[in-house]
């Protein structure tokens, strides 16, 4: 045998046939309460949210979820190499199959090559370059100065 229960507006609690009161707002909505105690908030205009025996309130906060639901499993995101401006993806790939002495002797001729030309600059400059960066000292800005 069924037996039809309402539901209470403020608990959200089952209101059994015999117990509870039907309040009936000026609208015409009609409203089960199941306890002195909900229809006295509920005429205080207290929010079910904010009370902390109430179902909503424990909704709101995700209390008594844990044995119904799982977690939720997150994809993982697979890494793809892509090409860089300047690089295709399969010189990437051919950079990162050398061994480390290698790409280091090329990384230091890489250097020696840069310093050769700025000395060679300088010689062609004749070092004029020394002579113009004639400054002000630097004078910290938190001293006060007379």
């Amino acid at each position: 045998m069924v037996i039809a229960t309402e539901l209470c507006a403020m608990s959200e609690y089952r209101i059994w046939p015999g117990t509870g009161k039907l309040f009936v707002r000026r609208d015409g909505k009609p409203i089960f309460l199941g306890s002195s105690k909900a229809q006295s908030l509920t005429l205080q205009r207290k929010k079910p949210a904010k009370l902390v025996w109430t179902q909503a309130w424990r909704r709101l906060h995700k209390k008594g979820l844990s044995e119904t639901t799982l977690k939720k499993r997150r994809t993982r995101s697979n890494k793809v190499q892509r090409a860089v401006v300047g690089l295709s993806l399969d010189d990437i790939k051919k950079k990162a199959a050398q061994k480390p002495e290698f790409r280091s002797a090329q990384r230091e001729a890489a250097l020696k090559e840069v310093k050769d030309r700025k000395k060679a600059n300088k010689a062609k400059s004749g070092g004029k370059g020394a002579g113009q960066s004639v400054r002000a000292p630097k004078v910290p800005k938190n001293v006060k100065r007379r």
